[in-house]
């Protein structure tokens, strides 16, 4: 308690004061090293570079964060639920650091008025709060160290912002945001069950592999197939948040199978070498009637035709212009 009024008289004659004041209204205590924080809050869509060409946003610091956050709520989601398996245990801290709700506490503790970024990038990015928010926790831990860290997320965030045991009962249904994805980019999902097995308690227990186009695209396990089917189905949309090759195979695959049910492997002529073509067949068609049919002739009707109509150009007719 001390420390922190010593702080705030210094601060009171500092240049970037109001900076400190801003960061001390959402922490509850003052940082040491601003940068670090204003870091956290810069997108990469600044486009800002070090003096020595490095570009300067949240990347990193959201990498750290992310790290940081799982290992705190998945401490405080374990001593909270004694004797839960590992299962729940797993899906109740996935609910807690999912995109959606980091990017819901982002706006509640009032980071989402202090993040920088261009305006264009704002209507292509719906996680940039969400993904401040992890910048942010990265600060904390690099300004004040671990405990610090955790001591905020356990007051400042889920005292006063989660309810644990309401959030444990929230059903995510990943499948269904999967299916709405492949619906909009028109590709086909399908779900197959891998492996029926016994777990060390003799519980049954379900594999289940998610495919994208026939590409795996993730692997889930749980204590149903409804389950397994959800964990695999959130690991397939995780590959396609973070792995841009994948979605590219994806394109391939898609653009094959279309082909393959058309039967577009063939290229078209062009339409000049179509009607050039098309003219050509016609022309042997007629040639080879006529020959037919001067063949069945009888010889004293080949010779009465060929008096009625030559087929040597007369120069009494007169001369044709080609059209």
């Amino acid at each position: 308690m001390l420390r922190n009024q010593i702080d705030k008289i210094r601060l009171l004659f500092h240049k970037e004061r109001e900076s400190y004041f801003c960061f001390y209204r959402i922490l509850g205590f003052f940082p040491r090293n601003l940068k670090v924080y204003q870091q956290a809050l810069l997108h990469k869509s600044t486009s800002l570079r070090s003096e020595e060409g490095r570009p300067i946003n949240n990347e990193r610091l959201e990498f750290l964060g992310d790290a940081i956050l799982d290992a705190i709520v998945g401490d405080i989601v374990f001593k909270h639920f004694p004797g839960k398996r590992e299962g729940f245990l797993t899906n109740t801290r996935s609910k807690v650091v999912q995109r959606e709700t980091l990017n819901k506490l982002a706006v509640e503790i009032g980071l989402d008025k202090l993040v920088k970024y261009t305006s264009r990038s704002s209507s292509h990015n719906s996680y940039m709060y969400g993904n401040a928010f992890e910048a942010f926790i990265g600060a904390i831990y690099l300004d004040q160290g671990y405990e610090r860290c955790k001591q905020f997320i356990e007051k400042k965030i889920f005292k006063q912002h989660i309810d644990l045991d309401k959030m444990s009962r929230k059903e995510m249904n990943f499948k269904s945001r999967l299916i709405e994805w492949s619906q909009k980019h028109k590709v086909e999902v399908s779900f197959e069950l891998i492996e029926q097995f016994i777990d060390h308690e003799n519980n049954p227990m379900f594999q289940t592999e998610v495919q994208i186009e026939g590409l795996p695209a993730g692997t889930g396990t749980g204590y149903s197939k409804k389950e397994s089917q959800q964990n695999a189905a959130q690991m397939a949309l995780m590959k396609l948040k973070s792995d841009e090759d994948f979605k590219a195979e994806i394109k391939r695959m898609k653009a094959e199978h279309q082909a393959a049910e058309t039967g577009t492997n063939e290229e078209p002529l062009p339409e000049n070498e179509a009607i050039t073509h098309e003219i050509h067949e016609t022309e042997v068609s007629v040639t080879t009637v006529i020959e037919a049919s001067s063949a069945e002739m009888p010889e004293k009707e080949k010779q009465e035709t060929e008096k009625t109509c030559p087929l040597e150009e007369d120069s009494s007719y007169p001369k044709q212009t080609p059209i």
